[in-house]
């Protein structure tokens, strides 16, 4: 039996990061954990080891998730997904050259899209 892919879910929007843990498990993964903040996220990357993370823009605390996920990226070796609000070219664009190949979904998240967008990266 193949072994369970492993997510992160960081999103300080707690209905939102509930949303997203209820979408993943349908997809069959498990949800190593929710972090509202950058240090929730970098310390949870850690200890669990995910394959994937969907990260937040904006954190709780006024931190910018595009930093932690290049952290994560490069200490853990999980893909990265951005889920955000705030997907104007200038975001866009700075997620492009610090976390090369991360792919955007804006907010509010389609299942499908998240599903295909998931499957492309992993």
């Amino acid at each position: 039996m193949p072994m369970q892919r492993c997510v992160l879910i960081v999103e300080d929007e707690i209905f939102l990061a509930l949303e997203l843990e209820d979408a993943m498990a349908e997809l069959g993964f498990h949800v190593s954990g929710l972090a509202p903040t950058s240090d929730r996220a970098r310390s949870l990357a850690q200890s669990e080891a995910p394959d994937l993370v969907l990260m937040d823009i904006c954190l709780e605390g006024g931190r910018e998730g595009i930093e932690t996920a290049r952290w994560i990226r490069d200490v853990c070796g999980a893909e990265i997904v951005f889920v955000t609000g705030q997907a104007d070219p200038e975001t866009v664009e700075r997620i492009k050259t610090r976390v090369p190949g991360a792919p955007v979904l804006d907010k509010p998240v389609n299942h499908r899209r998240l599903a295909d967008t998931v499957s492309a990266v992993l």
